[in-house]
């Protein structure tokens, strides 16, 4: 259960080992509740961008069904860290949670029968096979939605399914790359740098969700087109303005930003980092003030600080580091400005804040982000961990044959 529905989700092992709920349904037969209780996805795509929003849907109560090859099943099952508990990788408990696991070869005649009779029933499609794979697999788009109505199917490619790049293969570092994104990033003198995580993955699971709400709205059947490269050039904001009208292309300014000054992560005096930042005029005055700038012509206003960001960047760099980080953050916070402690996993994992909106809830045995977002009357639900590989291809198939009493 999610921190919005009243406490810690999937306390021990219990979802795996199938504990029936209070009243005696099977956790998955207790899955009957949240926003979008009703809806039905079929998430037949693999690693994070595709799965995760299939995800975000189930955790709103969609009754995910997880389509997974014979031979291995998801590629988070065998990508990244292990739970010692049982050998499972936390990326796969991570973006298999609420998700019912069906393995079928889509290669197989009689596999692809049970795929289409499952379609038949299902209000979304996620798949992130390259453009006209589905197509030649027997599951052309425009057939399933002329079979179901109602059918959304999301796309979930790395440059759309049009245009020159369509047939390349979609990863997030090619995004990455040719967003504009790895060429901001960076400290001044050194190169490009991707992100350290699953940045755009992540971010093209919550545009795919958001776009899949959207058209399954309607009520029409339709195709929902998203792709990892436009995602994130959507986080670029004005900048392709910004080329286009004032030549500007924007420099690597480490953890700085053009428009606003200071701007950073600096190091205090006991090693630890603080990230500071001034984004109003009168926060940036009080900082100028309280680091010994107050009143310096050369620091007035935004413009003068970014032309003499070198100045201001030094004198706050030098204060820090002549404070512990305690200090630095008590003086910030009695100067009504925004500074924080850099924090590692470890900090994150003790945060009280976060343990009091209990935010990384205990799923299956593994912390874990919790939900989204809190929706007030009707919440989501966090039900379990990624299952083992089939677990529910018999409970699935039963369904079918028995003409899916939704």
């Amino acid at each position: 259960m999610s921190p919005a529905a009243g406490g810690s989700a999937g306390e021990g092992r219990a979802a795996d080992e199938g504990r029936p709920a209070a009243d005696g349904r099977s956790a998955v037969e207790a899955f009957t509740d949240g926003p979008l209780t009703g809806m039905r996805v079929v998430d037949c795509s693999t690693v994070v961008a595709g799965p995760g929003c299939a995800r975000y849907l189930g955790d709103f109560g969609a009754d995910v069904v997880k389509v997974e090859r014979p031979d291995g099943g998801d590629t988070t099952r065998a990508m990244g860290w292990r739970d010692p508990a049982d050998d499972v990788t936390l990326w796969w408990k991570y973006e298999g949670r609420n998700k019912r696991s069906v393995v079928l070869d889509l290669k197989d005649p009689a596999d692809l029968a049970v795929m289409r009779r499952l379609l038949a029933t299902a209000d979304v499609l996620v798949e992130n096979f390259r453009p006209g794979t589905l197509e030649r697999l027997g599951l052309a788009p425009a057939d399933l939605i002329a079979a179901n109505p109602r059918l959304v199917v999301t796309r979930v490619t790395g440059f759309g399914q049009d245009g020159p790049y369509a047939g390349r293969p979609g990863f997030a570092t090619i995004a990455e790359a040719m967003s504009g994104f790895a060429n901001v990033n960076g400290e001044p003198d050194g190169g490009p740098l991707l992100p350290p995580i699953a940045l755009t993955d992540e971010i093209t699971a919550i545009v795919a969700a958001f776009a899949t709400l959207a058209a399954a709205r309607t009520g029409i059947g339709q195709i929902v087109d998203v792709n990892l490269y436009e995602s994130l050039l959507q986080m670029m904001g004005p900048l392709p303005g910004a080329k286009a009208l004032l030549d500007y292309d924007q420099p690597r300014l480490g953890s700085g930003i053009p428009y606003s000054v200071p701007r950073g992560t600096f190091r205090a005096r006991d090693g630890r980092w603080v990230a500071i930042s001034t984004s109003a005029e009168s926060v940036a005055q009080r900082v100028m003030a309280l680091i010994g700038l107050g009143g310096d012509a050369r620091v007035a206003d935004f413009a003068s600080r970014v032309e003499h960001r070198d100045l201001v960047d030094g004198t706050l760099a030098a204060w820090v580091s002549e404070r512990d980080a305690d200090e630095v953050l008590a003086a910030f916070e009695d100067a009504h400005a925004a500074a924080a402690p850099v924090h590692t996993m470890g900090d994150i994992l003790a945060d009280p804040h976060l343990a009091a909106r209990g935010a990384l809830p205990v799923v299956d045995g593994v912390p874990m982000q919790g939900l989204v977002a809190r929706l007030s009357e009707t919440p989501g639900r966090i039900r379990w961990a990624g299952r083992p590989l089939g677990a529910d291809s018999d409970a699935v198939r039963a369904e079918l044959d028995d003409g899916d009493p939704r």
